[in-house]
């Protein structure tokens, strides 16, 4: 049995992925510190607070397995400082925590065309993100690269909007995935024996993930 921390709960792929974990036999226990309350949930520890690091530092269980599904845009962060806090300061503060409460395992959503050295701020963000988790040393790192996610928002974004209809008809890592897949890979890789270290997974190979736990 397990013991699990997970942020982003009330985004699109962190919400699948809480319905599942808690429906998951291998799972007894689920810290799901939030910036809101989550409402229709039961069974889940879940401290809130407008400042995301203050709930998460209420979280004093031993943890096993960590899930980071932060992320956001910078239109509706507001500013490139607020989507540096949300996608960078944040998941590094989730990973730091999990590790403190002895966690081995920590995965986290990145995005296709991460990369620090990126002309492109939202991927170089998202690169550096993952330049810092790697950096932690953890016994097993799982990083997955989604390219558009697809699925219901109760705000949908402007660009998944435009682009979601095209995004599906390319192939390979490029086409677009649902959320639940993603979240679905997610959970299989947490408990799966595969290589540890650090091991990123594109989004073609999540679909492929996805469909073989359907």
């Amino acid at each position: 049995m397990s013991q699990v921390l997970i942020t982003g709960t009330t985004g699109l792929v962190g919400g699948h992925l809480l319905r599942l974990l808690i429906q998951d036999r291998k799972v007894n226990y689920i810290a799901a510190p939030t910036r809101r309350p989550l409402t229709d949930i039961s069974g889940v520890f879940n401290p809130y607070d407008p400042q995301l690091t203050d709930a998460l530092a209420q979280v004093k269980d031993p943890i096993d397995i960590a899930f980071c599904c932060l992320g956001t845009t910078r239109r509706e962060a507001g500013s490139k400082e607020a989507f540096i806090h949300a996608d960078y300061t944040l998941v590094v503060d989730t990973a730091l925590t999990a590790k403190k409460l002895g966690a081995k395992h920590f995965l986290v959503v990145s995005s296709m065309g991460a990369n620090a050295r990126s002309p492109f701020f939202y991927n170089q963000v998202k690169g550096k993100m993952e330049e810092a988790l790697i950096a932690q040393n953890w016994e097993r790192l799982t990083i997955v690269r989604p390219s558009m996610l697809l699925g219901d928002r109760d705000k949908q974004r402007v660009n998944e909007s435009i682009f979601a209809p095209l995004f599906q008809l390319l192939p390979g890592n490029w086409k677009s995935i649902q959320a639940r897949d993603v979240a679905r890979a997610m959970l299989h890789e947490a408990f799966s024996p595969s290589q540890e270290g650090v091991n990123i997974i594109p989004s073609a190979k999540l679909r492929e993930i996805a469909k073989s736990e359907a």
